[in-house]
């Protein structure tokens, strides 16, 4: 019996010694195979001047040979950035971080301390994550196009990377990569010698002369061969399940133009910020593009399931796939626009009054390094492209509703705005719709009335001085200041609604004797209604039955309320005023 139990004790000692023993191998053969194989650190190195090394050859190590594939999968290494945590620049080079941010306008050394596949958690909401679409195989594959100008190294390869690492490779035709005449020489044969050892067809298009992002989307567009076109930034990062809700709603219908909610990569620290699904696009009176809140019909046409697509009235522009067949049927994008700027206004008005529609995708999620300050110079000026390009699209797409534009920017008609023929031409041949439709249906949430009686300065007769939003927010008061006839912040509506409106901000009194502020429109009346006496030019608050008064001695720079009374300290000339129509 002795010996039996002995027997049974040595039997025992071998299994675990060979447990422990072919333990000890996997390990030695493991770290054996990284030190001779890069990558186990895969893009980790980057040279003096902020280019990273050639990509790693692929060779098996003897544990890839001898174990089957997937077995013995290393975790992400503890490295900076990893998980899209942000990255902390060590006290002795931040003097050195804050000289690199201005070559790019982020945080370059940052950028450089990362992996350029580095790790990022999965984000989406967890429907996302057990949302099921039809096969891969149904799906349309797309081309993506990258514009870029003296882009960084390690943000441009970082965003193809990320492309790689999370789209399943049958639904990447190619990535296509247009250069806009860039300056730095890691752009040119370094970049096209690295691109050729990547695991998908990336194309390298060169402008030659500074074109700018649209004509650059353009020619980029022009040698895709995807049945979708995808636009990325070149400082992106594409997340778990960014591709296929996004080809999933043109697989269902062709006319969407689909958008991911956009997240934040924070320009100082590239740490990865998550965007809200509850927010929507939108726009001002200057035509600045501007993200709202998600009305509740909205919420409710959904059902209240937030995975499902947002309808949204316009698109940053940035980021989008669009069917590349459509994209030519509806237009492109208008080849008179220069570089940047208004061409995400321009195509949102265009899809959606010419049939199609603008969608967020809320189970894509795809981050962006926002900068502050552009680094780059654009020919011409800034403000005078702006002011072109978005002329360009009031003047084809906004019918009357341009007053709005016009008025609160009176300079910009000084701006050549070109030769609009084919444009118009293209609204008409594509029997689009009007903008007064487009704000009755897609957007009725939008800061520009339906209908108002002017559209001008509101000017007190006895002082001659103007009531003014000195810019100021929701809850703050009113201004009133000499008129200066120029527009701007002194630009007010009257409204069908009986409300004085100056962009999202009305005129409310919620106080007997004041103060006159202003809050966020809410087109319901109440501490927002004034009556408009054409006779007595009186303004007159309904809820507190006083009038819109001078400002008081104490208060010099503000209206005040008070009884009504003849006095012409209470008469208001409203601007551009149609008496006929009230």
């Amino acid at each position: 019996m002795g010996s039996r139990l002995r027997y049974q004790y040595c039997k025992v000692i071998i299994a675990t010694s060979m447990v422990w023993f072919l333990l000890d191998v996997v390990l030695l053969m493991y770290y054996t195979d990284c030190a001779s194989n890069p990558s186990c650190d895969q893009n980790r190195e980057v040279a003096p001047g902020g280019v990273a090394g050639n990509p790693p050859k692929k060779s098996a190590g003897l544990l890839d040979a001898i174990l089957p594939k997937g077995i013995f999968k290393p975790a992400p290494p503890n490295l900076p950035g990893e998980m899209g945590k942000a990255v902390v620049i060590p006290p002795d080079l931040q003097a050195k971080s804050k000289e690199m941010f201005k070559i790019n306008q982020f945080n370059l050394m940052a950028s450089e301390m990362i992996r350029l596949n580095r790790t990022l958690p999965d984000v989406r909401m967890e429907s996302c994550k057990h949302k099921e679409y039809v096969a891969t195989n149904l799906l349309p594959d797309t081309s993506v196009v990258i514009v870029f100008h003296n882009e960084a190294w390690t943000t441009l390869l970082r965003t193809v990377w990320s492309i790689i690492q999370r789209s399943p490779h049958e639904l990447i035709k190619e990535i296509i990569l247009v250069d806009d005449a860039s300056e730095r020489d890691f752009l040119g044969r370094k970049l096209e010698m690295y691109v050729k050892e990547l695991p998908v067809p990336v194309v390298i298009e060169r402008m030659g002369e500074r074109k700018g992002l649209i004509r650059a989307r353009l020619r980029g567009a022009s040698v895709a061969k995807g049945q979708v076109i995808t636009f990325l930034d070149a400082h992106c990062e594409c997340t778990e399940g960014w591709l296929e809700p996004l080809l999933y709603e043109i697989y269902k219908d062709r006319t969407s133009v689909v958008c991911p909610i956009i997240d934040v990569i924070s320009d100082e620290t590239f740490e990865y910020i998550t965007g809200s699904d509850m927010t929507w696009g939108g726009f001002n009176w200057k035509l600045n593009f501007r993200w709202y809140p998600v009305p509740q019909r909205e919420m409710e046409r959904r059902g209240g399931d937030r995975s499902l697509p947002l309808r949204s009235p316009t698109m940053a522009g940035g980021l989008l796939s669009i069917e590349r067949n459509y994209f030519y049927e509806i237009g492109s994008y208008d080849r008179g626009m220069d570089i940047w700027g208004g061409e995400n206004l321009e195509m949102s008005f265009r899809v959606w009054m010419c049939g199609g529609q603008v969608l967020i995708a809320t189970c894509s999620r795809v981050g962006h390094v926002f900068r502050k300050v552009s680094p780059y110079s654009w020919p011409g000026g800034v403000v005078n492209i702006l002011n072109h390009n978005t002329m360009r699209t009031v003047e084809v797409w906004m019918d009357n509703y341009k007053d709005f534009y016009y008025k609160i920017n009176p300079g910009v008609k000084q701006t050549e705005v070109g030769d609009l023929t084919q444009r118009l031409d293209l609204r008409k041949k594509l029997e689009c719709k009007s903008f007064r439709w487009y704000l009755e249906n897609i957007y009725p949430e939008s800061q520009m009335p339906l209908d108002y009686y002017s559209l001008g300065e509101v000017r007190n007769k006895e002082t001659n001085m103007c009531l003014d939003s000195m810019g100021r927010k929701s809850g703050e008061k009113v201004g009133m200041v000499p008129c200066h006839n120029m527009g701007g912040n002194q630009v007010f509506s009257y409204t069908k609604k009986k409300s004085l409106m100056t962009d999202d901000l009305c005129i409310d009194v919620s106080q007997v004797k004041g103060p006159v502020k202003f809050f966020k429109c809410h087109g319901l009346g109440g501490n927002q209604l004034f009556e408009y006496d054409k006779q007595t030019l009186q303004l007159k608050h309904s809820n507190s039955n006083q009038c819109l008064d001078k400002p008081n001695p104490s208060e010099r720079d503000t209206p005040s309320v008070g009884p009504c009374n003849n006095k012409p300290s209470q008469q208001w000339v409203l601007g551009d005023i149609d008496l006929a129509r009230m």
